[in-house]
């Protein structure tokens, strides 16, 4: 599989983050088909893509995007309650709730009914990847890599590409391919089993430990940490303030 063979996209899981996810593929040009457990997340999921504070329409009056090209990628989008309507995608992108049994239930059902050539994502936050291709076949585990993504999606332009030892080379180059063509800068991580995370939480969440080791030791308030890190690193909130997190709106 190559970046030109990708055309449609399968996004398994909506909310904030599934949503985000589909924006950037569609507005790229890709086919998307979005799939929830129920009628209630998917039309939730259709109002963030649509209406919600980073979605499509926001874009559109912000000047982000071209109201063609808006509408355009409205109309890419579909969406499903059904699990065979993701039979023929290309690119399945998986964002569920962070539960390793649940995603490795996931991936063996659609293993069974994606075709064989279509590549399979995580957009797990910290799983190991290979722990959750375990789920799959061998073959289909070439083909598998994750691709985890920092919320608000359509706003933090990074994604991380994490590689298992059997993922092949075609399908690296491929997903680098998709994060170039929808704008993400790539950060290449090796999967590593025994650890949590992958770059960019692990790295905050040193620091979140030493802001509470801080905060505890009285040396200065949460205030006054968020302060220091906002003003003095240019960081957009601190580590206490009003950030969102994940699968939430900031």
């Amino acid at each position: 599989m190559t970046l030109g063979n990708i055309k449609h996209v399968g996004i398994l899981g909506g909310g904030v983050m599934g949503a985000g996810i589909a924006q950037l593929h569609a507005l790229a040009g890709f086919e998307v088909t979005i799939r929830d457990v129920s009628h209630e997340r998917v039309e939730a999921t259709r109002s963030d893509l649509l209406d919600g504070k980073w979605g499509i329409k926001r874009a559109v009056e912000r000047g982000k995007v071209g109201f063609d090209a808006g509408l355009a990628a409205i109309e890419r989008c579909h969406y499903t309650t059904e699990v065979a309507d993701l039979r023929e995608v290309d690119l399945l992108i998986e964002a569920i709730p962070e539960k390793l049994e649940l995603k490795r239930e996931v991936f063996a059902e659609l293993d069974a009914l994606v075709k064989d050539e279509a590549i399979f994502t995580s957009n797990t936050s910290g799983i190991v990847i290979a722990e959750i291709a375990e789920a799959v076949s061998a073959q289909r585990r070439t083909r598998f890599i994750g691709t985890h993504y920092s919320n608000p999606v359509v706003v933090m332009d990074i994604c991380e590409v994490i590689y298992t030892p059997e993922t092949s080379q075609q399908t690296i180059d491929c997903i680098v391919s998709v994060q170039e063509k929808i704008g993400r800068t790539v950060a290449m991580v090796k999967d590593t089993p025994g650890t949590r995370g992958f770059i960019f939480n692990r790295v905050f969440g040193a620091a979140f430990r030493e802001a509470m080791k801080i905060v505890n030791e009285g040396i200065a308030t949460r205030e006054d940490v968020d302060k220091a890190m906002i003003g003095g690193r240019n960081w957009p909130v601190g580590f206490f303030g009003g950030r969102g997190g994940i699968g939430k709106q900031w």
